[in-house]
């Protein structure tokens, strides 16, 4: 079973189930992005820490950091379900917008997660 995220309940009072397993993954990367390292009691590595550099000036070297913190975040939380081709980031008061391009390794089908989180 996938449940959905964020958590819901569906209207048969149960857990919320993803609605294919395509976007189960989808959803997962947005976990990834969007969970700060220690936020998790249990896993206190998962995330991606990206929410911390929402209000960082925006220059070269920070992208290529952020692309390189989810590159690894995702290869670490979700290697076994997906292969990372493109990561794009930006931020503009406070929204951050990340697309992520991947090859979900079962199917071998290209994906693309565009996530946004309005931060502040």
């Amino acid at each position: 079973m996938d449940f959905r995220f964020p958590f819901q309940i569906d209207r048969r009072g149960r857990t919320a189930e993803a609605a294919t397993s395509e976007a189960h993954v989808r959803e997962m990367v947005e976990q990834v992005l969007f969970t700060a390292p220690g936020e998790r009691v249990n896993r206190p590595d998962f995330g991606s820490g990206l929410l911390q550099l929402v209000f960082a000036p925006q220059n070269d070297e920070l992208v290529a950091t952020v692309q390189y913190l989810v590159r690894g975040a995702l290869q670490q939380w979700l290697g076994d379900l997906i292969e990372v081709e493109g990561v794009e980031v930006s931020s503009s008061d406070g929204r951050l917008d990340v697309t992520v391009r991947y090859v979900l390794l079962r199917s071998r089908e290209r994906q693309v997660a565009q996530v946004s989180r309005q931060v502040g």
